[in-house]
């Protein structure tokens, strides 16, 4: 009898002390939404100013590439303007006497002149132009299709592409009659 009544204690007095106050569970409970729902706000006053910086920054963004626009027109329309350039051209004109040294005779006319044969330089042909396009087109065209060995490849497409350019530009050159046709 002794024991039941010592476990009759102990039962009671574990409930009684395993009774929570419900009233500060509940406080506790609607401080904890509340604490919840300020770090809430909290996180979205972030967000709110996260996006306002990213639209100052894309507005800044547009304002400059507007600005760096405008400048460029700037400087296009001022170097669109005609500008006056005086070129002058210096011809120098070899009139002395050439030796014909295959001749075994030196008489009078064995030296002559080269007055009426002497032609003035037209710019640059069109087999040097072409022998340019070429090797840079073709070491441009060399480097993009070898993918293993782009130096190797470049190389090899800039003296196919130049030697193309030089032929073609050679043939342009004695169409215009700056070089003798071939016979």
């Amino acid at each position: 009898m002794k024991g039941f009544l010592f476990s009759g204690a102990m039962s009671m007095l574990l409930l009684t002390a395993c009774t929570k106050d419900n009233s500060v569970a509940e406080k506790s409970l609607d401080q904890q939404k509340i604490e919840f729902q300020s770090r809430q706000l909290e996180i979205e006053k972030q967000k709110l100013a996260i996006e306002k910086e990213q639209m100052a920054y894309e507005t800044q963004k547009k304002a400059d590439s507007v600005a760096k626009v405008s400048e460029e027109k700037e400087k296009a329309r001022i170097a669109s303007k005609p500008e006056v350039i005086r070129e002058t051209r210096t011809v120098y004109v070899n009139n002395t006497p050439r030796n014909n040294s295959n001749s075994g005779s030196n008489n009078g006319n064995s030296g002559g002149t080269s007055q009426g044969t002497t032609q003035q330089n037209r710019g640059m042909s069109k087999a040097a132009k072409g022998t340019i396009i070429g090797t840079v087109g073709g070491a441009a065209a060399g480097a993009i299709i070898s993918k293993n060995n782009r130096g190797l490849g470049a190389v090899i497409g800039g003296v196919v592409g130049g030697a193309t350019g030089y032929t073609i530009g050679r043939a342009g050159d004695r169409k215009d009659g700056r070089v003798k046709p071939r016979n």
